[in-house]
């Protein structure tokens, strides 16, 4: 019989986990529009401009398994709190940094921002797999994903008419000004990020402390996260094994993340650019992330109503795999004049554009969706009290966002075409195809 007050604990830590979640998706898609405003407001390249991606992801590499010792001390909640209270301070960094429009301080106050995360993510990931049912964890992870990714929405939107506004007409007229002239507007520019960010780090110090007071069950190192039965072929790690080293899926495992946030952060965060490559003015295509994010958004809701009930999240993933790498190569290869169609809608018009190639990169969002959602708990399946260390290595491999966007960024400088460049999504897509095929089984018994 089920304990109707456990329940209720479980529904009640789900939704404060859901709150984090919509702060991670917030903070980590505002980067989508950070990258094109740092471009014209620090007059950077456009590899330089990916260098954003790279400070805020990069933090995940370097603080993650530091995360999982802290996380001895404080336990997933408390580690959770401290986790904001890092961000906030990262979020206030951008102040002085907007003021001197010094795009190095900007990424010192990324790089916080993601050591924050990095503990947060470290610690909430594992938590909500393993808060209620062991059999429903990828389920959980989908529906937080939904609050992440509406946030990510949010951002884009809020962020981008705030900081991008009017972002053509301002790059044209500096062509027109002195050097003096420049720098006063460009300095101006640059502080429209100020109040955006002190209203940020405000949130994040309050919801730290918030979380610090309210009550969440806690959960047991020692548990298994998941259920070995719980996901098709598993069987459970020998018990003997010395070190999260010993387990071969999770290694694997990793990699597979790695070069899946790779690609979720390539299919956003250079969209906009994808936009203007293919002819669309910055003010039209800053918005094109939020594509991303609908399709993200509608691959998770599949997965919530269709995994495990219609299909495995094993071969959701093997689809999803091989869907992705179809959708790269026709974006590379379909050619169009850009345009836009009108589209009245809750008595408002949209503009949206009719070059086909910017509807089928946002499809990637929703061929990404499940990948997240598989790949985390079969990497982790199995690893008892080596949960947190191995969730750390596994946060580690979201450094595949702070590395892989300026590759893109490279090559798509050096070759001269931004949609031609994508070609360098396949084999990181094959290789969590190879993850989703046999490596999940590696050193299982």
């Amino acid at each position: 019989m089920s304990n109707p007050q456990k329940s209720q604990n479980y529904t009640f830590a789900l939704f404060v986990i859901g709150v984090l979640f919509f702060i991670f998706g917030f903070i980590t898609w505002a980067n989508s529009q950070l990258i094109p405003y740092l471009k014209i407001a620090c007059q950077l390249s456009s590899t330089e401009s990916y260098y954003v991606a790279s400070a805020f992801f990069a933090a995940y590499f370097v603080m993650s398994i530091p995360s999982s010792f802290v996380l001895k001390f404080t336990g997933f909640k408390k580690g959770m709190s401290v986790g904001l209270f890092v961000m906030a301070v990262g979020a206030a960094v951008f102040i002085p940094a907007a003021y001197a429009r010094s795009f190095p301080t900007f990424l010192i106050g990324l790089f916080v921002i993601g050591s924050g995360l990095a503990l947060l993510q470290t610690a909430s990931n594992p938590y909500a797999a393993a808060i209620g049912p062991k059999e429903s964890a990828a389920k959980r992870i989908s529906i937080l994903g939904i609050c992440n990714k509406i946030a990510g929405i949010l951002a884009v939107y809020v962020l981008g008419s705030i900081i991008l506004k009017d972002s053509d007409a301002f790059e044209a007229s500096l062509k027109t000004m002195d050097e003096v002239a420049k720098n006063t507007a460009l300095d101006a520019l640059a502080q429209k990020v100020v109040m955006p960010y002190v209203f940020i780090a405000a949130s994040f110090a309050i919801v730290g402390i918030l979380l610090f007071f309210v009550q969440l069950p806690e959960v047991e190192e020692e548990q298994d996260i998941l259920d070995p039965n719980a996901l098709p072929g598993n069987a459970q790690v020998a018990a003997t094994d010395k070190n999260v080293f010993n387990f071969p899926h999770l290694i694997v495992g990793v990699f597979a993340l790695f070069f899946y946030v790779g690609m979720e952060v390539i299919s956003y965060d250079t969209f906009a650019g994808l936009g203007t490559h293919l002819g669309y003015k910055l003010d039209i295509s800053k918005s094109f992330a939020t594509y991303t994010g609908y399709g993200l958004l509608l691959g998770y809701t599949i997965g919530i109503i269709s995994i495990p009930k219609f299909i495995s999240q094993r071969n959701a993933l093997i689809v999803s795999c091989l869907l992705s790498i179809v959708l790269v190569i026709l974006v590379v290869f379909i050619k169009a004049n850009p345009g836009l169609t009108s589209l009245h809608l809750f008595g408002s018009n949209f503009n949206l554009p009719t070059h086909p190639a910017v509807w089928i990169f946002a499809l990637l969002g929703f061929s990404n969706s499940v990948m997240w959602p598989a790949i985390f708990p079969m990497a982790i399946d199995g690893l008892g009290k080596f949960t947190k260390m191995g969730s750390a290595l596994l946060i580690m491999a979201i450094v595949g966002g702070a590395i892989l966007p300026p590759v893109y960024g490279y090559i798509s400088e050096t070759i001269g075409n931004g949609q031609t460049a994508y070609l360098m999504m396949i084999p990181a897509y094959l290789f969590i195809l190879y993850f989703a095929v046999s490596g999940y089984r590696l050193g299982k018994k």
